[in-house]
């Protein structure tokens, strides 16, 4: 069994940490805008570090509930956000902007979602 108050506020974190990326995102229409200014620049740096903080939860996410508790939730590659974070963590300044263009395009939507239906089953037993 696990301890759903701390699940719940880990993926409180990681839904506020969506909330950043979507919001940063929100005016990048290529990944050139990520390289083109400065103001890109920043918003690519801090997209990372959003990115960095969300694989290391759910690492942590892992370890306190077991590898089973993700796997309920399949419709999200687990494997590919922890993924993120060790390239961003360890090959920051080789990172493949396209990559994250698309990931922040395709992947941080279904993540929110995924992320909020977690959050009412959590607090559903957290009650």
């Amino acid at each position: 069994m696990y301890n759903a108050e701390l699940l719940l506020n880990i993926f409180e974190q990681i839904d506020n940490s969506l909330d950043k990326i979507i919001a940063r995102f929100s005016t990048i229409k290529s990944a050139r805008d990520f390289t083109d200014t400065d103001e890109g620049a920043v918003k690519l740096d801090a997209i990372c570090m959003q990115l960095i903080t969300i694989g290391e939860s759910v690492k942590n996410i892992d370890k306190i509930a077991g590898k089973s508790f993700l796997s309920e939730y399949d419709e999200i590659d687990w494997q590919g956000v922890k993924g993120m974070r060790d390239i961003i963590s360890h090959h920051y300044f080789d990172i493949d902007v396209e990559a994250i263009f698309e990931f922040c395009k395709t992947h941080i939507p279904a993540l929110k979602k995924v992320v909020g239906k977690i959050l009412l089953h959590l607090t559903a037993k957290n009650g």
